[in-house]
């Protein structure tokens, strides 16, 4: 059986994620995508014999499309996933959720009533090997109770139109999914550092920023964020346990011995750091699909990291700990 996908949304990450289901995932097919500009949505179609549809609830609407992908502008999310758990079909929505705890609440409360899982949030990085590597280990109980994790989430430019909440909701946020998938925890409180700024970032933006988590078994979590580190799109992650540490391995890369210099590169993008973890993901979306059970991030983890990013904004603008205000998890959710 082969699951027929309709992508709402065909900017940059729309064709990455249907070049991905027509070219590296099995059982899938996209059948028909839509887009605010109806000829680059034409354009697309074209390429993988799908067809163009005028509207996003169009597209959840027609009968052919058995799955959704939501990969519009964040705004228009909440609206999209809510018309496909009402449509009864499996929706996969590339973060955030929604833009507002209150719409993620909502989508939360729809998938509740439903009766059934039908939402996944893209939060990829659970996808990645040296992530899962990590997680078997802190299971597993090799490392002990964890204590502390240090993280940092290092970009080498950034756009000027990237502001300083946009480190929390476009860059933080997958850090914050990691903290809370890696140690079963929930944060509950966040502060926000801000050292001696870089002199290489536009004016209006606070750069870097250290995030200071609080978890709720007592974890403490350091987050740096550095979106103009200049050199590369490096990644890492450390959990320190009562009796030894985990640490996230680098990236395979080829090691060069020329000129008296051992060299190796470095990632300059997400889209190349993160294309294994982006492949395995829609496998596994796919395969639920098919068996009729998606275990991916949920609902309510892309609520909880609309509650913590907001504290984490929050946090930032007044310089003091700022607890997050969460809801209990529902026993759908358990």
């Amino acid at each position: 059986m082969t699951v027929q996908v309709g992508v709402i949304g065909t900017g940059m990450i729309g064709q990455e994620h249907i070049r991905r289901l027509t070219d590296s995932v099995a059982g899938a097919e996209v059948c028909a995508v839509s887009d605010m500009d109806i000829e680059r949505a034409k354009e697309v179609a074209s390429g993988v014999n799908a067809h163009a549809v005028d509207s996003g609830h169009d597209l959840i609407c027609d009968p052919q499309v058995d799955a959704v992908v939501v990969t519009s502008s964040g705004p228009t999310h909440a609206e999209y996933v809510l018309a496909a758990i009402h449509a009864g079909k499996y929706v996969f929505c590339e973060k955030p959720l929604a833009t507002t705890a209150e719409d993620c609440l909502r989508i939360v409360e729809a998938e509740s009533a439903h009766g059934r899982h039908l939402v996944q949030v893209g939060f990829m990085r659970r996808y990645d090997p040296g992530y899962r590597a990590m997680k078997r280990a802190i299971d597993d109980g090799h490392i002990g109770t964890p204590l502390l994790m240090h993280c940092a989430h290092r970009n080498p430019t950034v756009p000027e139109t990237y502001h300083s909440a946009m480190a929390t909701h476009d860059t933080a946020i997958h850090e914050i999914d990691t903290v809370r998938w890696l140690l079963d925890e929930e944060i509950r409180s966040v502060q926000v550092l801000t050292p001696r700024p870089t002199a290489l970032r536009f004016d209006h933006l606070t750069d870097p920023q250290v995030m200071l988590f609080e978890t709720t078994g007592g974890a403490r979590v350091d987050v740096e964020v550095f979106v103009n580190c200049q050199y590369g799109y490096d990644i890492r992650c450390e959990t320190v346990g009562e009796r030894g540490t985990v640490a996230l391995p680098e990236p395979s890369q080829a090691v060069m011995r020329s000129h008296g210099q051992v060299r190796m590169g470095l990632h300059q993008h997400w889209k190349t750091r993160f294309a294994e973890a982006f492949d395995v993901e829609f496998q596994e979306w796919i395969g639920g699909v098919l068996d009729g059970e998606v275990t991916g991030p949920s609902a309510w983890d892309g609520y909880a990291a609309a509650e913590i990013g907001g504290a984490t904004v929050s946090a930032l603008h007044t310089g003091e700990v700022v607890d997050v205000p969460l809801n209990d998890r529902p026993p759908f959710y358990a």
